[in-house]
């Protein structure tokens, strides 16, 4: 037994533990001399070794994470509902995801698929302080949302945003969000490839797609996916697994196309930029085809570049790919990848002509369309 701090033993026989306290209190008087007091040692903290290294590569992780966090935030949305027998009116989580802030004034970008079906919205920022959402817009062929909160402009601290359209494969990739529920979570890993397509929650093709294998499991969608930079390259958006959680193949929405469509969400709730009614070839595919210029992938039916009689690419008898059209150039703007085409068309408004310079089978043309706003175009 223990008493003060020392194990009181008397004469113990090997095997028998417990014949000590099988003495009467007599015996336990007659031998007091045969009574041993063993101190306890006392048990110390091992001494904390010093850090020795930090590599750079660490260091710049952590930095990286500690600036883009207070940026990314948590979303949560409700359904109401009325019970049955109380008729009592309440609330219901019914999904969560992930987001980050755009502005000072308070937007936050999303995926449409977190908010889809959603009667309110609320976000939660990294100082753990919720606020109800207002929902400004949302494209469902993009998979993207944007949202607004009232808070002030101090505590807001948007993301730095980067390019996506000159990306590589391997350069270093770094997804924040809150998968399953679990807030400010860092996952890293590389860009794995570039140009892929998946659908959106409507069915229509998202195309350019960036492919990563930093882990993005459920809760990361509407998360941002940062460069080594710190810069927004993308959003978050979908995960390729039979488990329903990461298995090294995640998606997430190139952030050329996100500034592309987000201005339009914030000042008309849709997307109504002017466009030609075409789909590009990718510039990671197009190396080789072609020395400058953009490789029309598909052309929409009754769009204006099908009106004005362009050629998306196609597959001979051998099953080699055949450039169609490529533009060479806006009303005298060349343009050499899909950001100088959104520059150019970003001058002029839906129903204004523009001049292409084309280039089909080695020779040029010019080309006269009347621009569309990409609200008609579905």
């Amino acid at each position: 037994m223990v008493t003060g701090g020392y194990f009181i033993r008397k004469g113990l026989v090997e095997n028998d533990a417990f014949s000590l306290f099988e003495n009467k209190e007599s015996d336990v008087a007659d031998t007091k001399e045969d009574v041993i007091a063993t101190p306890v040692k006392e048990s110390k903290p091992v001494n904390i070794a010093p850090v020795t290294r930090v590599f750079d590569t660490e260091a710049a992780t952590i930095e990286l994470f500690e600036k883009a966090v207070p940026s990314v935030c948590f979303i949560t949305t409700l359904n109401v509902r009325q019970d049955y027998w109380s008729r009592n009116v309440e609330e219901i989580p019914s999904g969560t995801g992930s987001g980050f802030i755009w502005d000072k004034e308070g937007h936050i970008i999303t995926n449409f698929h977190v908010i889809q079906g959603g009667d309110r919205a609320t976000v939660t920022l990294a100082d753990r302080k919720t606020y109800d959402a207002e929902i400004v817009g949302v494209a469902p062929d993009k998979d993207l949302a944007v949202l607004k909160i009232k808070a002030s402009g101090a505590i807001l601290k948007p993301l730095p945003v980067g390019t996506s359209h000159d990306l590589k494969v391997g350069q270093y990739a770094f997804a924040i969000g809150n998968p399953f529920g679990l807030d400010q979570t860092l996952t890293t890993g590389v860009i794995s490839a570039l140009g892929r397509e998946i659908k959106s929650v409507n069915g229509r093709a998202i195309r350019d797609v960036i492919q990563t294998d930093a882990a993005i499991n459920p809760g990361n969608s509407g998360g941002p996916l940062l460069d080594s930079s710190g810069r927004l390259i993308g959003v978050n958006t979908q995960i390729y697994s039979p488990s329903g959680a990461s298995a090294g193949i995640g998606f997430s929405i190139p952030v050329d196309e996100v500034n592309w469509v987000v201005p339009d969400l914030i000042k008309y709730g849709e997307v109504r930029r002017p466009v030609l009614g075409v789909s590009l070839l990718p510039a990671y595919y197009a190396k080789g085809m072609s020395e400058g210029g953009l490789i029309i992938a598909e052309v929409v039916r009754g769009g204006p570049a099908a009106k004005s009689g362009l050629k998306a690419i196609s597959q001979d008898r051998a099953g080699r790919w055949v450039p169609g059209d490529i533009i060479k150039s806006i009303n005298g703007v060349k343009v050499e990848d899909y950001n100088d085409l959104v520059l150019a068309l970003e001058k002029y408004q839906p129903g204004q002509k523009v001049k292409l310079t084309v280039e089909r089978d080695g020779s040029q043309r010019t080309v006269e369309i009347v621009l569309a706003s990409s609200a008609e175009i579905r």
